[in-house]
């Protein structure tokens, strides 16, 4: 049988991430949905992982739907397309994310740093960050970046915040140690994963890929709302 044919027969692309965690303010910790026992898990400090990966997109809900925002996931904000949509209704925007960004406010939805990362254990996740946590993390990697692929990066502090009256919390990232030669050779194994996977899915958007792209590029300050 052709193996171009197939492809008509092949499963939808799944993301291999295990866990998707996100950063509760209130509870100053991480958190991720267990599927299994159907609620939301805690993650106390310290948290420990290793970066695989960075990307970009967009979450937050509409009201006029009542369902939450999606987006596809860009490894590089300025040169790729977004598709912002909800659960349900019809799409937002699709375009440039600076050419859309703020149709994509006015709907509910907001700017999110997608990290890939490998937990002590060797699984594979994904971190999502919004708000003043991404520009806690850009201010932790701008002079650290050639680190991050030998060395684990520990959150052991939440970081007091406040913007007017509110208060809040963000993760306070250091480096936690070099990687030991098996670590190493298992962060192989889970990014080659994770790489085979983005591969097929980034290869969907049509846009260029340029490896010039800076990693901030176009996600301004306003696009930093504390949350």
């Amino acid at each position: 049988m052709s193996s171009n044919r197939t492809k008509a027969f092949s499963q939808p692309l799944s993301n291999p991430a295990k866990r998707f965690l996100e950063w509760k303010s209130n509870d100053k910790c991480f958190s991720y949905y267990d599927k299994e026992k159907k609620e939301n898990i805690l993650v106390q400090l310290p948290f420990k992982f290793l970066v695989l990966d960075q990307l970009h997109t967009v979450s937050g809900w509409n009201d006029a739907t009542s369902s939450g925002i999606y987006s596809n996931e860009v490894k590089f904000i300025s040169k790729q397309v977004m598709t912002v949509k909800p659960f349900k209704g019809n799409e937002i925007a699709k375009g440039l994310y600076a050419d859309i960004k703020d149709k994509v406010k006015n709907a509910g939805g907001h700017y999110v740093k997608s990290i890939y990362i490998m937990l002590e254990d060797g699984t594979l996740a994904n971190i999502q960050l919004k708000g003043s946590a991404v520009q806690q993390w850009g201010e932790f990697t701008n002079k650290t970046l050639s680190r991050l692929p030998e060395e684990w990066v520990v959150v052991d502090k939440a970081v007091e915040g406040k913007k007017g009256a509110v208060k809040f919390t963000t993760p306070g990232f250091t480096f936690g140690g070099s990687l030991s030669d098996e670590q190493a050779n298992q962060a192989d194994l889970v990014f080659d994963e994770l790489e085979t996977y983005l591969k097929a899915y980034l290869i969907k958007e049509e846009a260029p890929v340029e490896v010039a792209d800076l990693d901030q590029a176009n996600v301004e300050e306003d696009d930093l709302d504390f949350i």
